[in-house]
């Protein structure tokens, strides 16, 4: 970024007289008080950006305790802890003078938020106190960093950022710390911090430099903890929106990320399409107007390889929380190195992306064009903050703008309901999942009240239970995303192929979940509203004998999502690994609980009744990392010696669950009776990107025990199967043999080619039997309504 001229250069030459004295000993004053502000260095021993550098999360957490204590245009302070244990923190950074009044614009954003708050019962009184408001409320900007671990650039920006903001009196900083308050997250995921830079350091001047760490950089979720932000499943989540959004509900919200390497040097919005219909129009109004002055504003200061309107869509509410709260998400996307380590990207390896455009060609979609060379951490870094204060600077000058933009989505949010407009919908068949939903909506603020109906058993007359949620709140539209289900549009290429969404297609909580969900367009049934301790609901599931859960040195988020959904639901198990299984694996027919006799190591045994298998690919689970690639202890897989202890396992008595692309690994290495009729299918004729399809389940087997009739799969890079004519292979679940039928939420292009098939089987082998998912039954922590299957097959 280009030096704003220094406060002095702009100063007349007057006489040393008493004027003159006076500015220059201001000027010296405020120089001396930079001076007392500690930069980065004095903490981290290097300045962040620096080649093959890293801090860790207790060094960025001390030199903001340190800047907090020397400057007076921050507060820092401690809100929680990390799933590890870390301390989950963040900055609140303005001008004293607003900091020493900060309720005061917590309220006029609150106000703002929701219109019903505002004094006077009409309508033009209302538009005059938010007129009165906007006139005094400042722009709240959250920035959020280093949700991706391994996006390592934008934790250690956010530390010149805040140096930046705490020291400089330049008039661009005085402008924006006057008109917005900055709320700094240096990190969402702090425990990443210290796992990508411990494992940084380990393979540090090693031919492994540079590479990722062989474990998930969050416990559970790794980069699926930016998939979180409407089922709130990890603490991070939750305290970032407990915390940050719902206190202060901001106008804009900054999410500063990295992407490939070997494309655009930056990415920032408006977004591809499609953009989710629940969308506020003045949400994508927003996006548009500031992603594209921000990009004006970065060519000028001479950036290159700026895109826009590719690559990234505004879809789903897992990535967007602010979205559907009344502020927009100006995602930006900055080009990787290796880590801290430089790489040199040779111009005609540079490449475009989703979304039609080439990084060798500049068009109205990207430019200027970068011509390739070195690019370093320094690189990013620069990138990062030069964005963040273009940001700022617009959030500054167009300070009533924003306000006025976001009272009006409030306003149109909290509009009454005439006849035949969609009014609210009515939640049933809640039992449950009672907790899981209510806290959802809790955590989201929508507003929410029960009705007793009235019905009949043989013996009996109850009082089922439902709710009503009414559209007409600041938040319904959120409700609306998670109760309707999503008509994905089939977009396509010149070529005919599918053009593929940045993410998944659906996010239908109620199928998730199983409620019944009806539009109600008429009079709402009268409130009687009941206020609900989320410690009445007990825990999903009951405690159980333990088993195993296979743990690529791959890193594998569904892995890691399986051991979270088992903790939430107090099922004991542990973890077992390739080595295990290829040297110490042993069949146990005991039942009682784990203990540490089930890790024998006089024997050098681990003796299990059976083992899940998560979504992971054939080649990772039998391969693993090549020898080479990684350090030899994190080398290979399960290996054909493996694969026969696992036959004899089976044999034994044992149980192997395959989930989703892992139960390809299951048919090719025990040569079982089924066929995957997914593959070898050409994308024009057969797509499903994520999307939440209907089974039919056969209730008479032990693994659906207490299932309904009608089901659900969460499809995404599945496999449906065909089983070979009279083997013994029993369908548990299969999808409805009309494909019109196969649907529910999301897209699935050429559905025919899986109506009819089977979607969960198992094949007896020995005294065992292999259970095979065609899908993800613990999807991300959020299909709660086919954790059973899950369940039961490692209970039987």
């Amino acid at each position: 970024m280009k030096n704003r001229v220094p406060l002095s250069a702009s100063l007349p030459y007057l006489p040393l007289r008493p004027l003159r004295l006076c500015v220059i000993f201001l000027f010296l004053a405020f120089a001396v008080a930079a001076q007392t502000i500690p930069a980065p260095s004095d903490t981290l021993g290097f300045t962040p950006g620096d080649d093959r550098k890293l801090a860790s999360w207790t060094q960025i957490v001390e030199y903001f305790n340190k800047l907090d204590a020397a400057s007076d245009r921050m507060t820092f302070q401690e809100i929680g802890k990390t799933t590890m244990g870390a301390p989950f923190v963040f900055a609140t950074i303005s001008s004293p003078e607003n900091l020493k009044t900060i309720k005061k614009y917590e309220l006029i954003n609150a106000k703002l938020a929701d219109p019903r708050k505002l004094t006077g019962g009409q309508a033009l009184a209302r538009d005059a106190a938010a007129k009165a408001l906007i006139k005094q409320g400042k722009t709240i900007v959250l920035i959020t960093c280093g949700v991706h671990s391994t996006e390592v650039g934008s934790t250690l920006s956010s530390m010149l950022i805040a140096h930046r903001l705490a020291s400089s009196n330049e008039p661009e900083i005085q402008n924006i710390l006057k008109n917005t308050i900055i709320l700094l997250v240096p990190s969402l995921n702090p425990d990443g911090v210290d796992i990508v830079k411990n494992w940084y350091d380990k393979t540090l001047g090693t031919k492994f430099e540079g590479t990722e760490p062989p474990e998930l950089y969050h416990k559970y979720v790794g980069h699926d903890n930016n998939r979180d932000w409407y089922a709130f499943t990890q603490i991070e989540t939750q305290l970032t929106v407990d915390k940050i959004h719902n206190v202060w509900h901001p106008q804009i919200v900054h999410d500063i990320h990295q992407q490939g390497a070997n494309g655009a040097r930056l990415f920032l919005p408006p977004y591809m399409a499609p953009v989710e219909p629940n969308v506020p129009k003045q949400i994508v109004e927003g996006y548009t107007e500031l992603g594209n002055w921000m990009a004006a504003d970065l060519r000028k200061r001479g950036l290159e390889g700026i895109t826009t309107n590719t690559t990234y869509d505004a879809w789903t509410p897992a990535r967007a929380y602010s979205h559907y709260h009344g502020g927009v998400r100006i995602l930006s996307e900055t080009a990787s190195a290796r880590l801290a380590t430089p790489i040199d990207i040779k111009f005609e390896n540079l490449r475009g992306d989703v979304g039609g455009f080439d990084s060798k060609v500049a068009s109205d979609k990207f430019g200027p064009v970068w011509k390739g060379g070195e690019w370093k951490l320094r690189n990013i870094t620069d990138y990062m903050t030069t964005a963040a204060f273009s940001l700022l600077n617009h959030a500054a000058d167009n300070r009533g703008k924003w306000l006025a933009r976001f009272y009006e989505i409030g306003k149109e949010a909290v509009r009454p309901r005439k006849d035949g407009e969609l009014r609210g919908f009515k939640l049933s068949n809640i039992e449950l999942h009672e907790k899981e939903l209510l806290s959802i909506l809790d955590r989201a603020g929508v507003a929410y009240y029960h009705r007793f109906g009235e019905g009949k058993t043989d013996t009996a007359t109850y009082t089922p239970r439902y709710y009503i949620v009414p559209v007409d709140q600041p938040y319904g539209g959120f409700a609306k995303a998670l109760f309707e289900n999503q008509v994905y549009p089939e977009l396509k290429d010149a070529s005919g192929n599918p053009i593929t969404p940045y993410d998944v297609t659906a996010h239908t909580v109620s199928l998730l979940m199983n409620l019944k969900v009806e539009n109600l367009s008429s009079a709402l049934p009268v409130n009687k509203r009941q206020k609900h301790s989320r410690s009445e609901f007990p825990p999903f599931g009951t405690p159980f004998s333990p088993d195993t859960i296979f743990r690529s040195h791959n890193p594998s988020m569904d892995e890691g999502w399986t051991r979270w959904v088992f903790e939430e639901a107090d099922k004991g198990y542990f973890s077992i690994n390739a080595r295990d299984i290829s040297k110490h694996l042993e069949y146990t027919s005991s039942a009682g609980p784990i203990g540490p006799g089930d890790h024998d190591y006089t024997l050098n045994k681990i003796f299990c009744r059976s083992i899940i298998f998560p979504d992971q690919s054939s080649a990772q689970i039998l391969n693993g990392y090549a020898k080479g690639s990684m350090p030899d202890e994190y080398t290979g897989g399960v290996g054909k010696e493996g694969v026969e202890n696992l036959r004899k396992f089976v044999e034994a008595g044992g149980t192997l669950v395959f989930l989703n692309r892992s139960s390809n690994f299951a048919i090719e290495q025990f040569n079982l009776p089924v066929r995957d009729v997914t593959r070898g299918l050409a994308r024009k004729d057969f797509y499903i990107p994520g999307s939440i399809l209907r089974t039919e389940l056969n209730t008479t087997h032990p693994i659906a025990k207490g299932m309904p009739q009608q089901s659900i799969a969460w499809f995404e890079n599945s496999p449906a199967f065909e089983i070979a004519q009279d083997a013994r292979v029993e369908v548990i679940a299969r999808y409805p043999s009309d494909p019109k039928n196969v649907l529910l939420s999301g897209w699935a292009l050429g559905a025919e080619k899986i109506a009819g098939k089977a979607a969960l089987v198992s094949i007896p082998m020995g005294k065992g039997k292999i259970v095979l998912f065609g899908f993800r039954p613990q999807y991300r922590g959020q299909s709660l309504a086919t954790f059973p299957l899950l369940f039961n097959a490692i209970s039987q």
